[in-house]
């Protein structure tokens, strides 16, 4: 029944080249941005969720 629904629309084909052009530019720009990542910038970013500096300076323990 759903395989005779789908087919019965028209211009149902156009979305699955819409979405496969809006997963193509998401990745690519995704893969852009990180090999444009500066290194320092990254491992800051990295170690950040491991960093209890910041987290002992105001205060806050998650202990």
């Amino acid at each position: 029944m759903i395989k005779n629904v789908l087919t019965d629309i028209g211009g149902i084909g156009i979305y699955g080249v819409i979405s496969i052009c809006l997963f193509f530019a998401v990745f690519t720009a995704a893969l852009l941005l990180t090999l444009r990542m500066k290194k320092p910038f990254a491992e800051k970013m990295g170690a950040l969720p491991l960093d209890d500096s910041d987290a002992s300076k105001k205060g806050v323990s998650h202990e």
